[in-house]
């Protein structure tokens, strides 16, 4: 049998980075005429050519052949038309291939990465099927009239990594000290957890010969996980790059970590926030560019959970990990975003499709720095809030240091009321504090009115929120 090295991966890869895929691949072009004397040899060869050439209509058929036949490429051939299947998110045809690769070849490389994707997002079409039969204006509210939620949020959080060596804090317990009254003073409390929290696991991020601190993998101790809790958080997600930069085990125990300390948390397809304050049922449910996550470039599947979530509670939050990064990302672009080949979100249409099919606040990540907020529907949408507390290993200079604790006040409809911009700026490694100098202000009110015009939140000199005039 022939083993497929990490090219084959790499050529799915590449297809499956094509901007916005699921589109592009919807009608595969056709393939030119083969040249009868240069076709493969293989059913293997013929079906991984017609990949390459984007024509995947050709490629199902002849994999069907491959299998059918069970001959000595079928296992390769069954690898291949998982990722086929993949393209579609025909997640069930993916797992059934997979399984069977798996039976025959275990250390396939990448299998168990991949398969297991593939399984979690399978389990989410019962959340899928809850929102296609879903009404979520027929929930009938328990809690009292008048109640209101008052959110408190932060972006980007890795409080310091064991890896490399050389970059935990020495003074980590006390991370939190100079912002934890901001971060307790609130109904509800919302982060990004930017990377795991366990003991264990590899990367695979690291080439061998890759210079010390070359390449960007986090990894937190388990132990530090209650200083979130103390800090005075309530949801987090782990929607994010490098939820799984030490494999899927190191992401369950972050997981279970969490649950240990009471920190409601959402990322991993399936995974759904719920907890409940003031009468009032919350939901929150955390997006990524990544299919080991609830998938932000997926607006119709986004919108079915959003729907099912909203059918069972007065209030759903959603949060994405998305946009370009950096200096230059500080403004929202009005379409797709693509950074390094990878797509990073149609962003504007994503919170508004979400708050379509039900969602009452949008709160945003991921560029590492401020963006811009608006007011859609009654509705906040908060585009990033920044980098918040990430120590040692990301750029804090200028306004990657500059964070905000983003306050919302929703009534039980979910409309937003009203809120503030609590303005942070990280210090020494990375350790939030607060900013007297309030960047976070001005950043927020000059970006949400270049970037949305009628819509923009309205910011005060104090950071005071509110929504815009109709």
């Amino acid at each position: 049998m022939i083993r497929p090295r990490r090219a084959s991966t790499l050529r799915w890869a590449a297809v499956l980075a094509l901007p916005f895929a699921s589109a592009a691949l919807a009608a595969p072009p056709e393939a030119p005429p083969a040249d009868p004397a240069a076709e493969p040899a293989t059913l293997l060869a013929q079906g991984q050519a017609k990949v390459r050439a984007k024509d995947l209509k050709g490629a199902q058929a002849i994999f069907d052949r491959c299998v059918s036949e069970a001959g000595p490429d079928a296992t390769d051939c069954r690898w291949e038309r998982g990722w086929l299947a993949w393209t579609k998110a025909d997640w069930a045809a993916v797992v059934a291939d997979w399984e069977k690769v798996k039976a025959v070849d275990p250390g396939r490389l990448d299998l168990d990465k991949f398969l297991y994707q593939a399984i979690d997002n399978r389990s989410l079409e019962a959340v899928l099927e809850r929102g296609r039969r879903a009404d979520p204006s027929a929930f009938k509210s328990a809690a009292p009239k008048g109640a209101t939620l008052r959110l408190r949020a932060v972006g980007d959080m890795m409080i310091s990594t064991d890896f490399p060596a050389g970059v935990m804090n020495p003074e980590i317990d006390g991370t939190f000290g100079g912002v934890s009254a901001w971060l307790k003073d609130a109904d509800l409390t919302f982060g990004n957890l930017e990377g795991p929290l366990c003991d264990r696991g590899e990367t695979t991020k690291c080439k061998p010969e890759s210079p010390e601190g070359s390449c960007y993998a986090f990894r937190t101790p388990g132990r530090y996980a209650p200083l979130y809790k103390a800090a005075g958080f309530d949801l987090l997600s782990t929607a994010n790059n490098h939820a799984e930069d030490f494999g899927r085990d190191c992401r369950i125990d972050t997981e279970a970590l969490l649950d240990r300390q009471g920190i409601r948390h959402s990322g991993r397809p399936g995974d759904l926030a719920s907890t409940e304050v003031n009468g009032l049922k919350i939901a929150m449910v955390g997006f990524h560019t990544n299919r080991n996550s609830h998938y932000v470039n997926d607006h119709k599947s986004a919108a079915l959970i959003v729907k099912a979530l909203a059918a069972e509670h007065d209030i759903v939050m959603v949060s994405f990990h998305g946009g370009a990064e950096g200096s230059r990302a500080l403004h929202v672009p009005d379409g797709p975003e693509v950074f390094y080949g990878e797509e990073r979100g149609d962003l504007r249409r994503f919170a508004r499709a979400v708050i379509d099919a039900g969602a009452d606040i949008v709160i945003g990540h991921g560029p590492h720095v401020l963006r811009g907020m608006e007011v859609y529907k009654d509705r906040l949408i908060a585009y990033s809030l920044g980098n918040f507390a990430t120590y040692g290993r990301f750029n804090i200079k200028g306004n990657a240091g500059v964070g905000a604790v983003l306050e919302a006040k929703l009534d039980r409809e979910g409309r937003f009321l009203g809120g503030a911009v609590l303005p942070t700026v990280q210090v020494g490694g990375g350790v939030p504090t607060q900013d007297p100098e309030a960047k976070a202000v001005a950043l927020v009110r000059d970006l949400s009115a270049e970037d949305f015009g009628a819509t923009a939140v309205l910011v005060g000199p104090d950071g005071a929120l509110k929504a815009p005039p109709r």
